[in-house]
């Protein structure tokens, strides 16, 4: 009998994202993207490993892949509330022209800006108001992904690799880790504070098996520690 996806499985994979029309709009697949005009040389192309369960992809995609063989490919639809979500008018702001000349831009219908870390879309100017869409592009639209399982991953390591690489970015050649029977140390390009080191270690212990996982940050300069910290009381 073949082997099925579980809750909190890590599976490495391929996927395309399409429209019903056949437009595609995303992919793990370099070849795919160059064809489709979709190449991006600042990203990363191959196949990822993600944790079921964990969200680390579209969550409506992630919840479809419980219970798919391993080794198979499959077809998932969406509907607009499984993908990206329906059109909200509440997400039309009008936003002021003076925003834009604050940042020296000049807005145009189809413009791509970004308010307060939210991605949105000029939908039109007129005198002194600028409306913006920042509904999701594909905000409303039924999709499909064609996807590869192409196996499931059990290595701790490897685990723990793609877990900080797929959540956090974090490049694999700047992160060590070093498994020590049930337990893993694994180090890390920048500085945590403890309690979150502490939570994440807790999450990928009970991910991957172990008994217990430490996260190891990079150790801030002694001058960057003392700003942070504060001027020393006086005597």
């Amino acid at each position: 009998m073949a082997e099925t996806i579980q809750f909190h499985d890590f599976i490495t994979l391929h996927y395309i994202g399409k429209l019903p029309d056949g437009t595609v709009f995303d992919t793990t697949e370099e070849a795919v993207a160059k064809q489709h005009q979709l190449y991006n040389q600042n990203a990363s192309y191959g196949p990822m490993t993600i944790c079921i369960g964990e969200k680390q992809i579209l969550p409506g995609l992630d919840d479809a892949l419980l219970g798919k063989e391993i080794g198979k490919k499959c077809t998932v639809a969406l509907s607009p509330e499984q993908a990206f979500g329906k059109r909200d008018i509440k997400n039309l702001r009008i936003v002021p022209m003076s925003v834009f000349r604050e940042h020296k831009m000049n807005p145009r219908p189809g413009l791509q800006i970004t308010v307060d870390g939210q991605l949105g879309i000029v939908n039109s100017v007129s005198g002194g108001r600028v409306i913006v869409n920042f509904n999701h592009p594909l905000a409303g639209r039924e999709v499909q992904y064609a996807v590869e399982i192409i196996e499931k991953v059990t290595d701790a390591k490897k685990q723990l690799e793609a877990f900080l690489h797929t959540a956090f970015h974090i490049p694999t050649k700047d992160m060590r880790v070093e498994l020590q029977g049930k337990k893993a140390i694994v180090t890390v390009p920048m500085a945590l504070p403890n309690e979150f080191s502490e939570m994440l270690g807790k999450k990928l212990a009970t991910l991957t098996g172990l008994e217990e996982v430490t996260i190891a940050g990079k150790t801030m300069p002694k001058e960057v520690a003392r700003q942070e910290a504060g001027p020393a009381p006086e005597a």
